[in-house]
């Protein structure tokens, strides 16, 4: 029996007549990738951002440029992208909205004074912890707060293990609550406030 064709370009081609077949480039670079992915963004990242990195890949394996025999550029390529996704926007958004107390993407909505004052109060401390959280653990807390998801939903949406989404939750549920120290402003209500701004 013989091995897998050393040329990735051979591989990918045939794996999209017989997608099993895209394992094969996934042994083959998954460590690399995670590595990288650690290094970039940290262990709790690393992960996610391989296993995206790769469905990126299965997905436009159609799209492959089969003149490169490797395809460990192409994905280090879309490993590079992701994480410069992430972290530009969110980041962004996040330190922003400390600062200003602003959000720009969500209008203001007319609620009672006093919750007003109080959510406004504990939007800088808030969205400094949200812009604190990892990538994977804001995801989560968002995902539940702003979507209204389910836990399989998050899961489903995320492609991670159910179990993942409740110990990131409860970290990221941690975390901001330390954020907010003694306001009186129910977590759920504070996150809330920052989406509305």
């Amino acid at each position: 029996m013989t091995g897998p064709p050393d040329d990735d370009a051979a591989i990918i081609s045939q794996s999209v007549e017989q997608p099993e077949l895209f394992g094969i480039v996934y042994d083959r670079y998954a460590a690399d990738i995670h590595r990288y992915a650690m290094r970039r963004l940290g262990d709790s990242h690393a992960d996610d951002l391989t296993a995206e990195t790769f469905l990126v890949a299965f997905r436009a394996r159609q799209r492959y440029d089969t003149a490169r025999r490797s395809a460990r550029p192409w994905l280090y390529g879309i490993a590079a992208h992701l994480i410069g996704k992430h972290r530009r926007g969110e980041v962004r958004a996040l330190r922003a909205l400390a600062r200003t107390g602003v959000d720009p993407v969500v209008e203001s909505w007319a609620d009672s004074a006093d919750s007003r004052v109080t959510a406004q109060s504990a939007q800088a401390s808030l969205a400094g912890a949200l812009a604190g959280l990892s990538p994977g653990d804001r995801h989560v807390l968002l995902l539940i707060a702003w979507a209204d998801l389910s836990y399989q939903e998050i899961a489903d949406a995320l492609s991670i293990p159910l179990g993942t989404v409740r110990s990131r939750l409860n970290r990221a549920r941690r975390k901001v609550r330390t954020a907010l120290g003694d306001n009186p402003l129910p977590l759920n209500d504070a996150v809330e406030a920052i989406r509305h701004g």
